[in-house]
C-alpha cells in the first residue's frame, strides 16, 4: 500500500473528494458517518435507498488490502437517520503510516458530517467479554504513542482526548441495548500496531494498564475524527480472547469466522443506535 498523501496533494485530493460526495449522495450530508469494521459489514443491509460509490473516486480515501473489507462508501437511510457507511478503512500496519484515514474523515467533516461511529473486531481481555460480546468503546490506550497529528500546524494540534468517546451517546446507546435486552460492556481498547498477533505477556501489560480489549484500528481515527471536531462513538465486537487468556492459537481467518458467527447481532445493535440518533437532540442542533 503506498503511503497516504500530504499537505498540498492532500488537501486537493480533500477538495475533490468533498465535490464527489456532493454531487453523487447530495450537497446536505448525512450527520452521521459508520466506519464499518470486521463483523459489521452486515449493518450495510440496514441502509434503505443506499447509494454506493467506490473510494477509486474519492482520491483522499485509502485503499484497504485487508480481506473482508470492502472499498466503498454507501449512503441511505436507516430508520429516521440519515447515514454514510465506510466499509473498509487504511490500518498502520499496511504502510506504517498512522495517517491512512486522514483524507476521508477530513473529506466527511468538510461535507458536513457531524458524529464517526467506529466499530472494530477485537480481542477480549476479560472473561466477563467472551468471544460474541459487544462493548461500548469508552476511552482507549495508544500503546505504540504514535499520532497521526505529527508535523500538523497551529495549537489545535494540541487535541483534547479526555472525553474522546463522546459520553452523551454512549449514554444513549447503552439505552438502546436495554431496550432491547442486549448486554454490551463498556470498557478501554488498546491500540496495538500489529499486524502479528500480541504476545501473552504483552497482554499481561495491557490487562495491568486497565484495557479490556486490544485491536490494530480505530485510535488513530478517533485522533483524527476529534482533531477534525467531530464526536465519536466506538463500538468493539470480540472475535476471541487475547493471547494466554485461552487455549486457541490466533489468527486472521479465526477473526473473520468468529465475527461472522456474531456480525448479525452487531448489524442489529449497529441499526437500532443509528436508527435512533435523530431523538439525540445535540445531533440536530
Amino acid at each position: 500500500m503506498s503511503l497516504p498523501l500530504s499537505g498540498a496533494a492532500l488537501d486537493a485530493a480533500i477538495a475533490q473528494s468533498v465535490a464527489t460526495l456532493k454531487s453523487s449522495f447530495g450537497e446536505k450530508a448525512p450527520e452521521v458517518a459508520v466506519v464499518l469494521g470486521s463483523g459489521w459489514s452486515g449493518a450495510i443491509h440496514q441502509l434503505q435507498d443506499a447509494k454506493h460509490l467506490a473510494y477509486a473516486q474519492l482520491p483522499a480515501f485509502p485503499q484497504p488490502k485487508v480481506e473482508g473489507h470492502v472499498a466503498e462508501i454507501a449512503v441511505g437511510q436507516v430508520g429516521e437517520q440519515r447515514v454514510a457507511m465506510l466499509r473498509g478503512r487504511a490500518h498502520t500496519y499496511e504502510s506504517g503510516d498512522c495517517t491512512g484515514m486522514a483524507g476521508a474523515i477530513r473529506s466527511l467533516k468538510a461535507w458536513g458530517v457531524k458524529l464517526l461511529l467506529l466499530t472494530n473486531a477485537s480481542g477480549s481481555l476479560r472473561s466477563h467479554l467472551p468471544p460474541g460480546s459487544l462493548m461500548l468503546i469508552a476511552d482507549h490506550i495508544n500503546a505504540p504513542q504514535r499520532s497521526p497529528l505529527i508535523g500538523q500546524p497551529g495549537n489545535d494540534r494540541f487535541t483534547d482526548m479526555s472525553a474522546a468517546y463522546d459520553p452523551e451517546l454512549r449514554e444513549h446507546a447503552k439505552k438502546v441495548a436495554r431496550a432491547h435486552n442486549l448486554a454490551v460492556g463498556e470498557g478501554t481498547y488498546v491500540w496495538a500496531l500489529g499486524p502479528q498477533f500480541e504476545t501473552p505477556a504483552e497482554i499481561r501489560m495491557f490487562s495491568a494498564w486497565g484495557a479490556d480489549a486490544v485491536g490494530m484500528s480505530t485510535v488513530p481515527e478517533t485522533i483524527l475524527a476529534r482533531h477534525a471536531g467531530l464526536r465519536v462513538m466506538g463500538l468493539a465486537l470480540m472475535t476471541n480472547m487475547a493471547a494466554g487468556l485461552s487455549e486457541e492459537a490466533l489468527t486472521h481467518a479465526l477473526t473473520l469466522q468468529q465475527a461472522q458467527l456474531s456480525g448479525e447481532r452487531a448489524a442489529n445493535y449497529l441499526g437500532w443506535v443509528l436508527g435512533s440518533l435523530a431523538q439525540v437532540e445535540s445531533l440536530r442542533s
